[in-house]
């Protein structure tokens, strides 16, 4: 069966299923359970290796880890994150970086911030696909003073509204949307272009997106820290309560994103 493309998708007028994934194994089971794309997250910081943010990530776990998803998803549409310092300071180590990602399995790289225009415009002109990442930006966690909605302001909403314009005309081929109002994921998704795709943005993107281990109800903060002291983010779901395997609960959740059930109201800001 052949790769669909990101166009064959957004023809189908369906709601995408996102996950975020990082080995074969579950790689191939969220294909089975019928997940429309794969992101291999720098969120394996945090999930694999304990970290208290994304910011140690570096281009060879990207690189490895996207492989691992790309052996057990071979006819998936796979995301890959740019970790931290690979894009945002030259547009040659952008390109060789992006580069990098596609040859070991991604269809897309993704890339934070709406400070990065010109990269994404640049890659896109040279034959790389570009999701942008808005909103809460992990890799800016210290600047924006931890993991907080962002777009609550006037000023700060125009800004991000603005930035997704940008990135949209530069070529961004999707825009990833985290922790914003419900209302200006919204209002984004009417204005540009560019599918969207949300997590903690509301019901009404192109798509939803969840890590995995969070869909699943099993991860419980970084390494050095009490599952005890860990508080599960409001955009999560476990769906993995009342099934009866992993593999129903992906179903359950695609399911959940495809008739706009997922996210509901108290998965969002």
């Amino acid at each position: 069966m052949p790769k669909q493309t990101l166009d064959q998708l957004i023809a189908s007028g369906e709601k995408i299923a996102m996950l975020t994934c990082y080995d074969a194994t579950f790689a191939k089971v969220c294909a089975e359970a019928g997940v429309d794309m794969l992101l291999v997250g720098d969120s394996l910081g945090m999930v694999l290796q304990g970290a208290e943010n994304t910011l140690q990530v570096s281009m060879q776990d990207m690189i490895y880890h996207t492989k691992c998803v790309a052996a057990g998803a071979p006819n998936t549409l796979i995301i890959a994150d740019m970790p931290y310092g690979s894009y945002e300071h030259d547009i040659k180590d952008a390109h060789y970086n992006a580069q990098s990602l596609i040859e070991a399995g991604a269809d897309i790289v993704k890339i934070e911030s709406g400070n990065v225009v010109e990269v994404t415009r640049y890659l896109a002109e040279h034959g790389i696909a570009v999701c942008a990442h808005l909103g809460f930006t992990p890799q800016s966690v210290q600047q924006l003073g931890g993991y907080k909605i962002q777009g609550k302001t006037d000023e700060s909403a125009r800004k991000i509204i603005q930035d997704a314009i940008n990135m949209s005309v530069a070529g961004a081929c999707l825009v990833l949307l985290e922790m914003v109002p419900a209302h200006l994921a919204q209002q984004i998704t009417e204005i540009i272009k560019t599918p969207t795709i949300g997590i903690g943005a509301g019901v009404n993107c192109s798509g939803q997106v969840l890590v995995l281990q969070d869909l699943l109800g099993i991860y419980t903060g970084v390494a050095s820290k009490s599952p005890s002291d860990y508080k599960a983010p409001r955009f999560a779901k476990n769906f993995l309560a009342g099934n009866h395997s992993i593999q129903q609960a992906i179903t359950n959740y695609v399911q959940a994103v495809k008739n706009k059930t997922f996210p509901a109201t108290e998965h969002s800001y």
